[in-house]
C-alpha cells in the first residue's frame, strides 16, 4: 500500500491528543491569516486549505503529530504569482507542486537529508526559533497596553500552570481564559478577526480556471519548483525535531509523498500549497500530541471555526497567541548548540552563525540550508587537503 494506516498510530493517547489538537488549531490562525493577506489570498480560504492539508497529512503522513498547513514560507513564494497572474494560477501551481513532491518522493529525495550536518540542523532550528519570536515582536507596536499586559500574563501562565496541573495543556487554559477576558472587555484588545476580512467561502472540488497549455506550465513551473523544494526542506527538517521530542521514529519518504498528495488535494479544492510548520508542530507535541488523532482534531477544529464557530474564532485575542508563540520560540531554540562556542569549535560555530544569519535575513529556509551544506563541504574539503598535505610532508 502507498499509505498504510496502523491502529497504534491513532489510539493510546486520546485525551492528550484532543487537547493538543485544539491548541495547535488555534496556534495556526495568526500565521496563516497574516501571511494569506501578504500573499493576496482570502484568509478563510487559506484556513480551509490548512484544514485540508492537515486532514490529508493525518491519514497519509509518515510523521504522526507533525502539523502541516499553509505555512508562511510557502505564502511568501506564491505572493508574486498571485499578484502577476491571479489566484487561479496559484491554484494550478499548488497542484503542480504536489505532483513534483510526489515524484520526488518516489525518487527518494529524502535520502539527501544525510548531507545536512548536525551543525546546519542547529542553524535551521535556531533560525526558525528566531523568526517565530521576531514575528511575534513585530505585532507588538499595533497592540494596546491591555494587550501588552495580556502577553506578559500569558507567558507567565504558560510556565506557571504546569506547576499545579498537567491534565490540561497550559496553552489551552491560557487561550480559553484570555478569550473570555477579550469578550468581556471588547474594544480594548486586538483579536483574530482584526487580522483580516473573514469573507464567506464556498469550497468546491474543481480544476483551476487556467488554459491547459505549455505557456501556463512555464508560468507556474518556477513557483511550483520553489514551493516543492522549500516545502520538502522545511518538512524533512521538522521531522527529526518531532522524532526527538517524541522519542519515536518516522518514515521520511512517506512524508514526502504525503506532502505532495496533500498539496494536490488542496489545489483541487482551490487552496494554496502548504508544508510542515515547526512552531505549531512543537506546540502540538508540547501540549501532549503524539498520535494522528492530534492533527485530525486540529484539522476538524479549523473546519468548525470556519463554518460553525467563526464568531468564537475571530474573538480570540492575538495577545494571548503572541505570548504562547513566544514561549514556543524559546523552547524551539536549541540551547545545546551554544556549547559549540564554549568548546571553541570555530568551524561549526561559523557554519551555525552563517546558517542562522542567512535564513533570518532572507526568510528563505532553502537558501540558508543549501548554503550551509555547501560551506560545510568546502570547509571539510579544505581541511582534508591540508591534513593530507601535512601528512605527506
Amino acid at each position: 500500500m502507498l499509505f498504510r494506516i496502523e491502529k497504534k498510530e491513532w489510539l493510546g493517547n486520546e485525551r492528550n491528543d484532543l487537547f493538543a489538537g485544539l491548541v495547535s488549531s488555534v496556534a495556526i490562525l495568526p500565521e496563516v491569516i497574516g501571511f494569506s493577506i501578504i500573499a493576496g489570498v482570502p484568509p478563510l480560504a487559506a484556513l480551509f486549505a490548512s484544514a485540508v492539508t492537515l486532514l490529508v497529512i493525518t491519514f497519509t503522513g509518515g510523521r504522526p503529530a507533525m502539523v502541516s498547513a499553509a505555512a508562511g514560507s510557502m505564502a511568501l513564494v506564491i505572493a508574486g504569482l498571485v499578484q502577476s497572474h491571479g489566484l487561479n494560477y496559484m491554484i494550478a501551481a499548488t497542484i503542480l507542486t504536489g505532483v513534483l513532491q510526489m515524484l520526488f518522493g518516489f525518487l527518494g529525495i529524502h535520502k539527501l537529508m544525510r548531507f545536512i550536518s548536525k551543525t546546519v540542523m542547529f542553524g535551521f532550528v535556531n533560525a526558525l526559533a528566531i523568526l517565530i519570536f521576531m514575528a511575534q515582536v513585530q505585532q507588538l507596536p499595533a497592540q494596546t497596553w491591555t494587550s501588552y499586559a495580556m502577553v506578559i500574563l500569558s507567558i507567565g501562565l504558560i510556565y506557571l500552570i504546569p506547576r499545579f496541573t498537567t491534565i490540561v495543556p497550559s496553552a489551552l487554559i491560557v487561550i480559553v481564559v484570555m478569550t473570555i477576558f477579550a469578550f468581556l472587555f471588547k474594544g480594548n484588545l486586538q483579536t483574530v478577526g482584526d487580522l483580516g476580512a473573514m469573507n464567506d467561502i464556498t469550497p468546491m472540488l474543481a480544476l483551476p480556471a487556467v488554459p491547459l497549455t505549455v505557456e501556463t506550465l512555464w508560468i507556474i513551473l518556477p513557483t511550483s519548483l520553489a514551493l516543492a523544494m522549500i516545502g520538502l526542506i522545511e518538512s524533512l527538517l521538522t521531522v527529526p525535531i518531532v522524532d526527538k521530542m517524541t522519542e519515536s521514529t518516522s518514515d521520511s519518504q512517506r512524508e514526502v509523498k504525503a506532502q505532495g498528495l496533500a498539496n494536490i488535494v488542496t489545489g483541487f479544492f482551490g487552496g494554496q500549497a502548504g508544508c510542515a510548520m515547526i512552531g505549531q508542530a512543537v506546540i502540538n507535541v508540547k501540549s501532549g500530541g503524539r498520535k494522528r488523532l492530534s492533527t485530525f482534531i486540529s484539522g476538524m477544529t479549523l473546519l468548525l471555526f470556519i463554518f460553525a464557530f467563526r464568531d468564537l474564532m475571530i474573538g480570540i485575542p492575538t495577545a494571548a497567541l503572541i505570548g504562547i508563540m513566544m514561549t514556543v520560540a524559546v523552547d524551539t531554540f536549541d540551547w545545546e548548540s551554544l556549547r559549540l562556542f564554549k568548546n571553541r569549535q570555530i568551524k561549526d560555530g561559523f557554519i551555525l552563525i552563517m546558517t542562522v544569519a542567512v535564513i533570518v535575513y532572507t526568510h528563505n529556509l532553502a537558501i540558508g540550508i543549501v548554503l550551509g551544506v555547501i560551506v560545510t563541504l568546502l570547509i571539510d574539503t579544505v581541511f582534508v587537503r591540508k591534513l593530507s598535505d601535512s601528512s605527506s610532508k
